[in-house]
């Protein structure tokens, strides 16, 4: 997979490129079993108390939209940027 990716790259630059991937890998693992984790808690919760799960996703939503407002608050300004990239 690596050297179909990046097929002229030097050994030291390919063992560094493996150490990436494999990195993206796990990081992508983990992120993985945190959503089953939060899934299950939510599910279970659900079961104890009806209408958890509805109500967590919309603060879930809420959440984001608060973290995405402070992101482009807090987001420096580059004046020659198009404004979609701002």
């Amino acid at each position: 997979m690596l050297k179909e990716e990046h097929p002229q790259v030097p050994k030291k630059k390919s063992a560094i490129l493996q150490e990436l991937d494999s990195f993206k890998r796990q990081e992508e693992t983990l992120a993985n079993m945190l959503a089953v984790d939060v899934w299950a808690l939510a599910k279970t919760m659900d079961e104890f108390q009806p209408g958890f799960w509805s109500e967590f996703m919309k603060n879930r939503d809420k959440a984001l939209k608060r973290f995405i407002t402070e992101v482009i608050k807090s987001k420096r300004s580059v004046p020659n940027r198009p404004p979609f990239l701002r």
